[in-house]
């Protein structure tokens, strides 16, 4: 029972899931709710919605409009292009089945032949992260099992001991794996040069860890006390000197482009290092993200921002969708989820229409189909793919790389939950727990080696 200083909240997704609820003090802030939705799916983002509005980590839960009741909706984020250029595997799916086994499929040099570690991989996998060429899954007792290229994250056996219980998330770059310990400690392997070797600052990842993010050459670490760790290539993000000061504190969130990253602040400022060119310089915006910013995606080689008011603030190569001058009226407002692929953007607003921007983002052959009801989006390289309400599936882009699902189409018609892309092609799982995939073939987006594993049960795909 809630008492006159607390307010009771249900925090519920787009499925109608109860993902949590509860009572909490009526003067806390909203990151309360934000971390009661990331301990119920460990892993992955999320934006906090009532009616229309957004929630922002930093907004006072006694500020809220309670005229629209107790009921707060929990959007989970699909990947940034920092999964295409880093966390997510070029040509190769693994796929989590309801019994906790995995099924893999596409390029066998980039993980998709687990047949190595298969009897690993029979049950208790609850999560998997994949780098650009392996993937590492985490099992219900705290164990790490790995696969993939053996010098690119695959062999995890230089720290066997280490990952053999209490790990509790996995994150990767484009070569190497990050792991965080329920301790705090953060565990690394892999391409030293890529993030793989964090010897440099291992007194302090010895504890107090409570988030890791990749670039494609790079890791930064969030600590408890909100100041950040970085390392990898000094270029590309792992060298945060320049903006050190503004790292010791307050630091909620950062997110990685291929070769930068940006960090949000809890007063809803943004602090940018890594590569100039690729968004690691953020100063010709720096008076817009001052304040007020909520989340942050990346390109390849660009962010952008949305902000408390629904805007969008962009920076970075203007090829890659750091211009969006283009779109700029369609961006003033209503932007709850930005999603980005290697070289575009694609924007969602709370009247389910899609704005998108960049060199790969040209939505207009499907225009019409992107006008409403969209509620998630997701990138390859080069293509974007939009569940819509009714659970169908668009997609636009590169056909070579999943914009083309004209193959599939009658499966992605309805049923479609979640969409997951690698760099060259997509898997979509339904409501039944089937997947269909299509684009490059011998990346994932043929898997018919495996179809008669994918026909049910399958509850998450990386």
């Amino acid at each position: 029972m809630a008492t006159t200083s607390e307010i009771s909240f249900e925090l519920v997704d787009l499925s109608g899931h109860v993902v949590a609820k509860g009572a909490w003090s009526a003067t806390l802030r909203a990151d309360c709710l934000y971390q009661s939705a990331h301990l119920a799916k460990p892993g992955h983002r999320c934006r906090l919605l009532q009616g229309v509005c957004e929630i922002s980590p930093f907004t006072p839960l006694a500020a809220l409009d309670f005229s629209l009741g107790n009921c707060i909706q929990v959007v989970w984020l699909s990947s940034s292009a920092a999964d295409i250029c880093s966390r997510r595997n070029f040509g190769a799916f693994a796929a989590i089945k309801a019994n906790g086994s995995v099924v893999t499929w596409g390029g066998a040099g980039s993980g998709g032949n687990s047949s190595a570690v298969a009897p690993l991989l029979t049950e208790g996998v609850i999560q998997v992260c994949g780098s650009a060429l392996a993937f590492a899954a985490i099992k219900a007792n705290g164990s790490v099992v790995t696969w993939g290229d053996t010098d690119n994250g695959g062999n995890s056996s230089a720290v066997a001991p280490l990952l053999a219980e209490g790990v509790v998330q996995v994150c990767g770059s484009a070569r190497a794996f990050a792991a965080i310990k329920a301790n705090g400690s953060v565990v690394t392997w892999g391409n030293a040069a890529w993030g793989g070797n964090s010897s440099a600052v291992a007194a302090l990842l010895a504890e107090g860890v409570i988030q890791v993010c990749g670039s494609a050459n790079a890791f930064a670490a969030i600590k408890a006390d909100g100041s950040v760790v970085t390392w990898g290539n000094a270029n590309d993000g792992g060298n945060s000197s320049a903006v050190a000061p503004l790292l010791a504190e307050g630091v909620i969130q950062v997110c990685g482009s291929a070769n930068a990253f940006a960090a949000i602040k809890g007063n809803g400022s943004v602090v940018t290092w890594g590569d100039a060119a690729g968004g690691g310089n953020s100063s010709a915006v720096a008076p817009l993200l001052a304040e007020g910013v909520i989340q942050v995606c990346g390109s390849a080689n660009a962010f952008a921002a949305i902000k408390a008011d629904g805007s969008v603030v962009t920076w970075g190569n203007a090829n890659d969708g750091g211009n969006s001058s283009a779109v700029a009226p369609l961006l003033t407002e209503g932007v709850i989820q930005v999603c980005g692929n290697f070289r575009s953007f694609a924007a969602i607003k709370a009247n389910g229409s899609v704005v998108t921007w960049g060199n790969a983002g040209n939505s207009s052959a499907v225009a019409p189909l992107l006008t409403e009801g969209v509620i998630q989006v997701c990138g390859s390289a080069n293509a974007f793919a939009a569940i819509k309400a009714n659970g169908s599936v668009v997609t636009w882009g590169d056909g070579d790389y999943g914009g083309n699902s004209s193959a599939v189409a009658p499966l992605l018609a309805e049923g479609v939950v979640r969409v997951c892309g690698n760099f060259c092609s997509f898997a979509a799982i339904k409501a039944n727990g089937s997947v269909v995939t299509w684009g490059g073939a011998d990346f994932g987006g043929n898997s018919s080696a495996v179809a008669p594993l994918l026909t049910e049960g399958v509850v998450q795909v990386s």
